[in-house]
């Protein structure tokens, strides 16, 4: 007799989530109690609680975890300036701590012995939701049951569906796996499973096509505080905001599409299209002013860390010691990236055109091409003479 009689499921309403919450029903003969979380994921939210009630569920929690969401999990991010192999913002790999940490939050309430996910057994986001469960709740258990039963693709799981009448959102006209969320959407799957196909005309989502954007650029402001962007165009805006309403702007510029192949930290490749229009405008602008802001070896120190930040992100390690302790360092770094940034959206491309800080560390009397008194360019000869000494000294030998 099994031990679990009370699961709590991260449940989408999506093909793989709608089939397990009654998988889990029936091969454990427990309660399943759904959890969705509102990331910003818009009309997919539509009914998703009478139907995950319909599905089977005992309980379904449905919650508007935005401004958690963006403030806490996407800003620190955006401070650390990560993107993971130099192209990918993480927008789902930064979603699923906060998913599996309220997730666990409901369990414990809940007195539910076990928690479950509907990540695929060759993905990154098993291992993502297991290592928080592991880190903040290490007594549940966990239930994947893509490691499981016997469907061994998403073509099995529509034909299961169609045969349980259960309504999905995937079809064989749109075969693309799609998750979104208020920082991106990403597009798996379906043509994109070939890396020569070129996505399908429908594999849009947040951003036009850039061929139909506007052939005039659009200029805006951001103003940033402690790293972090509180305003545009002059309008104080929550971090949720920020995000939202820079997606609708930056997305009717077609900007921040990526089309790449990654390496999975189970150890495959994979083909994704991800669409980050708001988070990519954020990105390049805060960057451009820690140019003003930063002192050199700082951000270069920061800059080398990058990639393992976003490893960190991106293998699910966001609540261990080492991803808070290197927070802890970025956030130093950003005390002083105060500014405003003008960018200019115009085709695909966010471009500063204009930036200022009260912390501006550029001196256009040390920097000018015109006659100065501060500087002693004799001083130059001494010091080249020096950091070259090690390279004559090579030759010395020769």
């Amino acid at each position: 007799m099994s031990s679990i009689k009370k699961v709590v499921l991260a449940y989408s309403g999506g093909l793989d989530t709608s089939i397990i919450l009654k998988w889990i029903k029936n091969t454990y003969d427990c309660e399943v109690v759904t959890f969705t979380a509102d990331l910003g994921q818009g009309e997919e939210l539509d009914g998703v609680e009478a139907k995950a009630l319909a599905t089977g569920a005992t309980k379904a929690y449905v919650e508007d975890i935005r401004e958690e969401y963006a403030r806490d999990f996407v800003f620190p991010m955006l401070r650390a300036a990560a993107l993971y192999e130099g192209r990918y913002l993480l927008g789902t790999a930064i979603a699923r701590p906060l998913i599996a940490k309220r997730m666990c939050e409901i369990a414990e309430a809940e007195g539910a012995q076990a928690v479950a996910h509907g990540a695929t057994g060759k993905g990154n986001d098993q291992v993502r939701f297991e290592l928080t469960a592991m880190a903040l709740s290490p007594k549940l258990k966990t239930i994947a049951p893509w490691r499981d039963w016997d469907m061994k693709s998403r073509t099995d799981l529509i034909a299961y569906a169609e045969k349980h009448g259960i309504p999905v959102p995937v079809s064989q006209a749109k075969p693309w796996s799609q998750d979104a969320n208020l920082l991106h959407v990403s597009f798996e799957g379906g043509e994109l499973e070939d890396p020569w196909n070129a996505p399908a005309n429908g594999c849009h989502r947040y951003c036009v096509p850039v061929e139909e954007a506007p052939d005039k650029a659009e200029e805006i402001t951001l103003d940033f505080e402690a790293g972090n962007a509180v305003a545009l165009n002059g309008k104080p805006l929550s971090p949720a905001q920020m995000v939202l309403t820079l997606n609708e702007i930056a997305g009717r510029h077609g900007i921040g599409r990526v089309d790449m192949v990654e390496n999975r930290f189970v150890g495959m490749k994979s083909r994704g299209v991800y669409e980050t229009p708001g988070g990519t405008v954020l990105h390049i602008a805060k960057r451009d002013l820690e140019g003003l802001c930063l002192d050199r070896e700082v951000m270069h120190l920061r800059d080398s860390l990058i990639p393992r930040y976003a490893e960190m992100v991106y293998y699910g390690y966001w609540f261990a010691p080492e991803r808070e302790a290197l927070q802890a360092l970025v956030d130093k770094t950003q005390e002083k990236v105060t500014g405003t940034v003008r960018v200019k959206l115009y085709k695909g491309n966010a471009i500063p055109v204009g930036r200022k800080s009260p912390f501006s560390l550029y001196r256009m009397d040390l920097a000018t091409f015109e006659e100065d008194v501060v500087y002693n360019q004799a001083d130059a000869a001494g010091f080249i003479k020096l950091v070259g000494l090690r390279l004559k000294g090579r030759m010395a030998g020769k």
